[in-house]
């Protein structure tokens, strides 16, 4: 049995603030291959992670907040702006459910942000029809204003 510890999410997060992405996976699943992902994800500001949506009937993907604040926002197929929501232990929204075919991303609003994240595998790297085009790549230097005004939305 896995058990996910206070100590374990902590040591994440802090490798995520030295990788130069701001995020890093801890994959409780053995392998991409596997029909169920499980991982934590910590993400700290700044990490961008572009507007994206999962084709594949079976790859709803659920977020769990173990730690710190996590924005949600979904879009419209044109990039507007569908929803937004506030993870939050202190606000009380703890998850999110987020159906195939929805655009969305998620971003951290505070340092320590770790989420839960489950998705059906095997792991895929995205196709042309699954990204949000309308958004800068990752990498962009488009990205951090992009990012910026994402999270203004929280404001």
């Amino acid at each position: 049995m896995m058990v996910i510890t206070r100590e374990l999410v902590e040591q994440v997060s802090a490798d995520a603030v030295r990788n130069p992405r701001l995020r890093q996976n801890f994959n409780i699943h053995p392998s991409n291959e596997s029909r169920c992902h499980r991982l934590l994800n910590a993400i700290e500001p700044g990490s961008y992670i572009r507007p994206h949506r999962h084709i594949d009937s079976e790859k709803d993907e659920a977020f769990i907040l173990m730690s710190g604040r996590l924005g949600i926002v979904t879009f419209t197929d044109e990039g507007v702006v569908a929803e937004t929501v506030l993870l939050s232990h202190a606000d009380g929204n703890l998850a999110v459910d987020i159906p195939h075919g929805v655009y969305h991303t998620a971003f951290s609003l505070e340092p320590g942000t770790v989420f839960y994240e489950t998705k059906a595998g095997p792991y895929r790297q995205l196709s042309e029809d699954e990204k949000g085009l309308w958004a800068p790549e990752d990498g962009d230097p488009q990205a951090q204003a992009y990012l910026k005004r994402l999270s203004s939305l929280f404001d």
